[in-house]
């Protein structure tokens, strides 16, 4: 096991493009490390640096407090998961799984041995004698992790290992992952698209843009102090609500319903300032149901445009009026797909509510809901910036 340490390390490749900017990242021993972000913010391309198959251009990386820029891959006592498996055909589980013990002469006994022990840890035992073309889809992706695990590596790498895997199965496949890396122990970097797996399996979370990390922290600070719009758009499912609002009197005023301005907020939300105000659909609900202990909120008025059933809640689509022009909303939206569907000019913007089954509520009537304000976050319409958190180290340009 190693403590890994990114330093100022940059990505530039000859056309002068940087896929990485200036990353510094400290992953202790032991730690799971998630980066997490949109396709093409640099989160591959900075586990390839890492694991030696990717030239630094600049900054240092240190593995156990060991300089190793220059290192081979296999110098790096790093094992990596691929997306794809990479798994030889021709070759058994057993043959897979042993295969660079093999090459790097170790004793069959022990090769043998190791094969076997992760072979139990992963359920395998039964398949060590097949061949991949007869293994299901969870199975080859254990396989891989398996010929990870017995080279005992200092760190692992996983590079979106459970994306080509359906739905239901890399459900159970996280839960497989989370359990092996704490059974482990081992340093583990992790890269997914998938904000949910970020959310479930980290420790810690580096929510990355445009190469450059934007956030680092638990996955509940990040879903309950947003640095930024861009990491308060990306954390939580279905996204977080956005709506352009104007401070007047004390009051955040938005298109349906005026707010306070929190107490711990005045010196920023002075009177003339203009704010964009973000929610998130689980503090909306329906005031029929909102228990009497719940915290302080407000009610108003709109009308359903959309209802989804999904057994355990409703999602209920709505307008919110108002339109808000942001590089990190419109790259947020794009890579959701959402950036490529038409918009009427002057379009409303749009909010989604995750309300109790219980609801009355129905397509087409207008119905009140009920807002939590202490749940409001408040970001800086000209820098994108939460007014609440405070800075971290700068985000280089």
């Amino acid at each position: 096991m190693a403590e890994i340490q990114l330093k100022d390390v940059t990505k530039r490749y000859p056309d002068g493009t940087e896929a990485v900017k200036r990353m510094n990242l400290d992953i202790q021993d032991g730690e799971f490390m998630i980066l997490v972000g949109p396709s093409g913010c640099g989160k591959s391309t900075a586990l390839r640096m890492i694991a030696g198959l990717e030239d630094i251009s600049e900054g240092e990386l240190l593995i156990g407090g060991e300089r190793v820029n220059e290192l081979a891959p296999r110098d790096r006592d790093i094992a990596m998961v691929f997306q794809n498996y990479a798994l030889y055909p021709h070759m058994t589980v057993r043959e897979n799984m042993g295969f660079a013990l093999k090459l790097a002469k170790e004793d069959k006994a022990e090769t043998n041995r190791r094969v076997e022990e992760a072979a139990e840890i992963l359920d395998l035992t039964e398949h060590l004698d097949r061949k991949p073309a007869n293994l299901s889809g969870g199975q080859r992706q254990r396989v891989a992790m398996g010929r990870a695990i017995v080279r005992n590596p200092a760190a692992f790498l996983m590079d979106e290992p459970l994306s080509n895997l359906d739905a239901k199965l890399r459900v159970q496949m996280r839960a497989e992952v989370s359990r092996l890396q704490d059974r482990l122990g081992t340093t583990t970097i992790y890269v997914t698209h998938d904000q949910t797996e970020a959310m479930t399996l980290g420790d810690r979370v580096a929510v990355m843009r445009l190469g450059i990390v934007q956030q680092v922290g638990r996955p509940q600070e990040l879903y309950d102090q947003p640095r930024n719009l861009f990491v308060a758009g990306f954390i939580g499912s279905p996204a977080m609500n956005f709506v352009p609002g104007h401070v007047e009197n004390g009051h955040v005023k938005l298109p349906t319903l005026d707010v306070p301005v929190p107490e711990h907020l005045r010196s920023e939300l002075s009177d003339g300032r203009t704010v964009i105000v973000g929610f998130r659909p689980e503090h909306i609900e329906d005031p029929a149901l909102v228990e009497k202990s719940r915290h302080a909120g407000v009610t108003f008025r709109t009308t359903i445009d959309l209802l989804e059933s999904m057994g355990s809640e409703l999602y209920a689509h709505f307008k919110v009026g108002g339109t808000i022009e942001s590089d990190e909303l419109r790259e947020l939206a794009e890579d959701a797909g959402a950036g490529e569907l038409p918009r009427a000019a002057g379009e409303e913007g749009r909010a989604v509510a995750r309300l109790s089954p219980d609801s009355q509520v129905r397509v087409g009537r207008e119905t009140e809901l009920w807002l939590e304000t202490d749940k409001l976050q408040y970001f800086d319409p000209e820098t994108g910036r939460s007014l609440a958190v405070k800075e971290q180290e700068p985000v280089p340009a």
